[in-house]
């Protein structure tokens, strides 16, 4: 790609570590199945974890390095309107089933600063977005139960802008990666306001408040299909 090829036009760090870590109050809609008849279901609100750590530094044609992990946890009781089939296992219409959807999501991140500095910071890359999940079906009044595995990395088109507001210590910021290939389609997108606590050449501290909304519509990863969406509100430190 040509972005290999761009290294930073301006340098506000000569090498740095950030690390950081979010809370994460999601709502979930959607579903899941083992064929492509994807069921909807109902899913309580949830608190999510997020955390991530990355490395820059001044060294010319060598991506930047971030690396984020997510939890993606919903549970939920749904009255079946249809039949259900999962792992083999039929669920009739008008049954009540449980379901969890149990799923992290590792982002590996390479990317290159184009400009940063305090008024304008603007990252583009590529993320390899590694999905690990399970998801369980159960009918309590049955006994019936059944449980899919899936895993598979998804590379991602990655992006972040974060503009300043000079000396406010107030600034906002945009971070995405999206893909849209072969009947899979994944988004992850979140915008923050930010707050710097403390601004010093040793370390800085930066409170944050956003909203985050991710999608995971695969179609046959691992024998899985599934049309899941995470929205919801964030607090954060960095």
């Amino acid at each position: 790609m040509g972005v290999a090829a761009v290294p930073s036009v301006s340098a506000d760090t000569l090498l740095g570590v950030y690390a950081g870590a979010q809370y994460w109050d999601t709502g979930t809609s959607g579903g899941f199945a083992s064929t492509n008849s994807t069921a909807d279901f109902n899913f309580d609100d949830e608190g999510e974890t997020a955390f991530y750590i990355a490395f820059e530094h001044f060294i010319p044609f060598v991506p930047n390095v971030k690396v984020a992990h997510t939890t993606l946890e919903s549970n939920g009781s749904t009255l079946l309107s249809t039949n259900f089939e999962f792992d083999g296992t039929l669920y009739t219409a008008g049954s009540t089933v449980d379901t969890v959807s149990d799923i992290t999501s590792t982002d590996i991140i390479l990317y290159y600063e184009l400009f940063d500095n305090d008024l304008l910071s603007f990252d583009v890359g590529i993320n390899g977005k590694y999905l690990d999940g399970t998801l369980n079906v159960a009918d309590d009044a049955t006994n019936l139960a059944s449980q899919e595995d899936f895993s598979g990395i998804i590379p991602m088109l990655y992006s972040r802008v974060e503009v300043g507001l000079p000396f406010t210590g107030l600034s906002a910021y945009a971070e995405g990666s999206y893909l849209a290939f072969d009947d899979h389609t994944l988004s992850d997108f979140q915008v923050a306001i930010t707050y710097d606590l403390i601004d010093s050449i040793a370390m800085d501290l930066t409170l944050q408040a956003g909203y985050r909304d991710v999608t995971v519509d695969i179609e046959d990863l691992d024998d899985i299909y599934a049309d899941l969406s995470y929205d919801g509100f964030f607090a954060g430190v960095e």
